[in-house]
Formats: structure tokens, C-alpha cells, sequence
């Protein structure tokens, strides 16, 4: 078995922000690297491009530059591993009360869960849609769940491109 020696990578975050992505934790490729979103085969950075999110298709080495749009990068983990069933649920709960710290603190506009599974982690809940979420952890701060951008998920692009088009409008 190939083992990694994986680094943390950094949030980018600052106050009164009108999007957090948060992430399960980084994979191999963003640890390497040091980058949010850093597979080739993620789709985060295009998903935001195509949505009008971005002016312009953003690379993983760019992910900094984020901040200067308005949006913010961070994980519910920030330790690196293969996948995320590596990560281990004392570390889910660590991670919730360390997110809603974040969150408390920074106040975005939406707090936004790359990924159905990130939320239910989150949240404590079995049932998640995406979209955006009736409840609220922190006051003034929406929830929205979109699919996760990775290559491996199945949900069709087109379906994917719909919720960040959707995240779009919420922040207008």
C-alpha cells in the first residue's frame, strides 16, 4: 500500500463573506499541492466559471484569489486523507464545532456544503436535499447543499450546474 504524507492546506476566509464553500476535508491532489479543489477531475472550479460565478475559470493554484470575489474555502476536516470515509467521527465532531466557530465568526452571507454527506455531517441529520436548508446554526447565515464537485460523484453535471446557479441567484 502507498502511503502519503499528507499537509494541511489553508481556509481562505475573512469577515462578511457572501460564500463559504466548505468541504468534507482535503484529498491527496489539494494536499500535494496546497490547493482547495486540486484533481483534475474536480469540477468545483468550472462549476463556478459556468454558473457566472466566477468572470473567468479559476485554477486550483488560484484558489486564493476566491477571496477577492467574495467567497471563502475551508473544510469540515482539515486533515488530509485518500477519501473521506477515512475520517474518523470524533473528528466529524471536532470539526462541527470548529465550522460553527468559523461561521459565528465570519458571518457569510451563505455557508455553502460541497456535498450532501459534508451537510448531513454537519447538521447531525440522515435526510439532506440540496438546496438551501430551513435551518439555520448560525443567525443571518443561510445553508445551502450542493453536489459534491468531485469526479466521482454520478449527479450529472447539468444537474450540479442548476445548484450553483441557484446558489448564484441567493446571493444577488
Amino acid at each position: 500500500m502507498r502511503r502519503y504524507y499528507m499537509e494541511k492546506i489553508n481556509d481562505y476566509l475573512k469577515k462578511d463573506l457572501k460564500i463559504i464553500f466548505i468541504g468534507f476535508n482535503p484529498g491527496i491532489k489539494s494536499s500535494e499541492t496546497g490547493y482547495h479543489y486540486a484533481h483534475p477531475t474536480n469540477r468545483f472550479y468550472k462549476l463556478l466559471y459556468e454558473a457566472g460565478l466566477t468572470p473567468r475559470l479559476y485554477k486550483p493554484k488560484e484558489d486564493h484569489k476566491l477571496l477577492e470575489l467574495g467567497y471563502g474555502l475551508t473544510n469540515i476536516v482539515a486533515r488530509p486523507t485518500q477519501s473521506a470515509d477515512k475520517i474518523k467521527e470524533e473528528e466529524y465532531e471536532r470539526g462541527r464545532k470548529k465550522l460553527l466557530k468559523k461561521l459565528k465568526k465570519y458571518k457569510p452571507e451563505v455557508a455553502c456544503f460541497t456535498g450532501i454527506g459534508v451537510y448531513k455531517k454537519f447538521a447531525n441529520k440522515r435526510d439532506v436535499d440540496r438546496g438551501l436548508q430551513d435551518e439555520k446554526h448560525v443567525e443571518g447565515v443561510k445553508e445551502f447543499v450542493i453536489s459534491s464537485p468531485s469526479g466521482l460523484n454520478r449527479t450529472p453535471y447539468e444537474k450540479q450546474l442548476e445548484m450553483y446557479m441557484k446558489l448564484k441567484e441567493l446571493i444577488k
